[in-house]
């Protein structure tokens, strides 16, 4: 054989051309040659094995991408508390910092795997649910004691 450059191989001209029965490839003597249809299932497999390793990295980009989201998510709702807290502390309600909170408290939390991030995002979110619990219920009591001024003011006028 000779290699001519980027053409590839050529057979000399001089030799003729082998055939195999079998198809080709080295067989000691006494022994059989393998069946070929069993290397393409075995090139197969690989194919298998190659999908599922990517498989494996799309979960690793995943779960990375999903700590990252829950990450963003529980800044979001400690940046909501402490608007919440800036504007009771100057005496009024933020508005705007408790419709943030019901947003971030809305969305679905999700698991990052790290069990520590996980405590710190459910401690977050409870914290979170609390503050608006007692902003409803100070609403609520509010509008009652409202209701019942406004019942005592007819009864007396």
């Amino acid at each position: 054989m000779r290699i001519i450059g980027a053409n590839g191989i050529t057979q000399p001209a001089n030799h003729p051309q082998v055939r195999r029965a079998g198809g080709g490839g080295f067989v000691l003597p006494g022994e059989r040659m393998a069946d070929p249809a069993a290397a393409r299932g075995a090139a197969g497999l690989a194919g298998v094995d190659t999908l599922l390793a990517l498989q494996g990295v799309g979960a690793a980009e995943t779960a990375t991408e999903r700590r990252r989201r829950q990450t963003k998510r529980g800044h979001a709702a400690l940046d909501a508390l402490d608007g919440l807290l800036l504007g009771l502390i100057e005496g009024r309600l933020d508005r705007g910092a408790l419709a943030a909170l019901s947003h971030v408290t809305a969305a679905a939390r999700e698991e990052t795997g790290d069990s520590g991030l996980d405590a710190v995002l459910q401690a977050v979110d409870l914290r979170a649910q609390v503050e608006l619990a007692k902003v409803e219920a100070g609403t609520l009591r509010a509008a009652t004691i409202r209701a019942e001024a406004a019942r005592n003011a007819e009864k007396i006028g």
